[in-house]
């Protein structure tokens, strides 16, 4: 690793963006907690630190903070609303509230400066109670608003920097340009930096960790376990076995789909387990969603033990981990958004010498960059995401065959349809939910009281933002009257119009 920035987490919404945007402009980046160590933090290649946002007050009791030796590493740091104004306190600046509180898309005046150089949009994004009011000494000014006279400061001896607004997110268009110009004007970094190229490296990164043992592969049939996959083949052969577990919790036709893609097209050797039985019965009657996934984790884990067992032993367990899985299940800053079956959801004895996740410092763009340069069929690599948990959890409440049943037919209907308009690759993830809901209705001039299914579209860059898809009327049209035709027990089809956030792409 040649340039390596770190992200101090101070628990803000957008943090993960600053990570993802950072990697977008061609630096390896790292979230960390905002409390991590000083040797963590300095690891390899340390080129610049960027300090997020969060919700407190920095002059608040118990306000978050990180140790005052950041700023003695000798590489740039870069402060984002909350990380400015906790730039501000520790060198000695004014905080406090704002006389007016800045919210939404804001009109931005900037000075000239390296930092926003060839920035010719003038609209951020504002989300802050708080406001520099008076800037440490050395700091100067380099931005302001109508109603934030300190919208960003530089103290260009010091190589510090402040940025009111946030340039990570999609609602201020030269976003980007800022940090790049942040990398590269103020870090001096070469921005080379490129998901597809890691493939040696994670290669030898396995062949360190296994050596000469064997290794279970645990396979779902989506892009994060199929890319693992290819990767710990080449760098085990044999050793690998991939286990793919039918948990009664599939798609319609997902098992023949799956074994003939890993069989057939990636040439492993694919080991099917029917544990429909043994996982159903374990859910009867759950209903929580945090539940339902640590159930569902633990009995992957265990079956994927016995399988171990059965083949002579395997040292090591495959798992198709990635970034947004371990950000969501939760970090010493952020909340537990909800346990990912393969992180938060893993029981804690486990008997395996240890977990392989080549990919659980990536996004998912960057996991499907790697997929295609390591030669796998596009197909493949764009398959349509579908979670460990399954159908369990796009049931809402109890899971009964019966539910099940009108999910997958609804589900298989949707999918046709956003297929056959040709949108199957301009979604991002789409499907039905079971709401659990009944509502009257009238079908061949008789009353019904039947299920609602819900309906949802998502496009999305990296699976942590994401906006509802915007489809047309008549398919929507014709995707709601084939679900309430052709499957039983339903009677209204809504569609979700959720972005995430507030929401998350799954309603579990």
């Amino acid at each position: 690793m040649k340039e390596r920035i770190v992200v101090l987490d101070f628990g803000g919404q957008y943090n993960q963006l600053i990570a993802r945007r950072v990697r977008e402009a061609g630096v390896y980046s790292e979230l960390l907690p905002h409390k991590a160590s000083l040797d963590r933090i300095r690891g390899e290649a340390l080129s610049g630190v960027i300090l997020t946002g969060g919700p407190d007050s920095v002059y608040a009791e118990g306000a978050k903070t990180c140790l005052p030796e950041v700023f003695s590493l000798g590489v740039p740091v870069l402060g984002i609303c909350y990380g400015m104004q906790y730039l501000a306190k520790v060198f000695g600046g004014r905080i406090d509230r704002a006389a007016v509180r800045e919210y939404g898309r804001t009109e931005i005046e900037f000075s000239p400066h390296p930092l926003f150089e060839g920035v010719t949009n003038h609209i951020v994004w504002m989300n802050h109670n708080d406001a520099v009011l008076a800037p440490p000494p050395g700091f100067v000014p380099i931005a302001r608003t109508a109603n934030c006279p300190v919208a960003a400061f530089a103290d260009d001896a010091h190589k510090l920097y402040g940025i009111q607004f946030h340039a990570e997110v999609n609602h201020t268009p030269d976003g980007p340009k800022i940090i790049k110009n942040f990398l590269r004007n103020i870090c001096g970094l070469a921005c080379d930096y490129a998901p597809e190229a890691l493939a040696d490296t994670l290669v030898a990164q396995i062949r360190a960790q296994v050596g000469g043992g064997r290794v279970i592969g645990a396979l779902s049939g989506g892009v994060d376990s199929s890319v693992a996959s290819v990767l710990v083949h080449r760098a085990v052969g044999d050793r690998l076995t991939c286990i793919f577990v039918d948990h009664g919790l599939l798609r319609l036709h997902e098992k023949e789909e799956v074994i003939g893609f890993y069989r057939d097209r990636l040439g492993l050797n694919v080991i099917p387990v029917d544990a429909r039985e043994r996982f159903l019965s374990k859910l009867a009657g759950v209903t929580e969603p945090e539940r339902k996934r640590k159930i569902i984790g633990e009995e992957f884990i265990r079956v994927f033990e016995e399988e171990a067992k059965k083949l002579g032993g395997a040292e090591y367990l495959l798992q198709g981990t990635i970034y947004p899985d371990v950000i969501e299940s939760g970090t010493d800053s952020a909340a537990t958004i909800k346990s990912h079956h393969n992180v938060g959801g893993l029981p804690a004895d486990i008997d395996f010498k240890g977990l392989v996740e080549p990919l659980r410092m990536l996004f998912k763009d960057e996991v499907r960059a790697l997929g295609e340069s390591l030669a796998i069929p596009r197909d493949l690599v764009w398959r349509q995401p579908f979670p460990g948990p399954g159908l369990a959890i796009r049931v809402i409440g109890d899971i009964t065959g019966e539910k099940l049943d009108i999910l997958r037919q609804s589900d298989w209907i949707f999918r046709e349809e956003i297929r056959l308009a040709g949108l199957d690759r301009a979604v991002w993830q789409y499907f039905t939910v079971f709401t659990g809901m009944k509502s009257v209705g009238v079908m061949g001039d008789g009353r019904t009281y039947d299920y609602c299914i819900g309906v949802r579209a998502v496009t999305s860059a990296d699976a942590m933002t994401v906006e509802f898809a915007e489809l047309p009327y008549p398919l929507l049209r014709r995707i709601s009257e084939r679900i309430i035709g052709e499957v039983p027990h339903v009677n209204r089809v809504v569609y979700d119009i959720t972005s995430k956030p507030p929401g998350t792409i799954e309603w579990e």
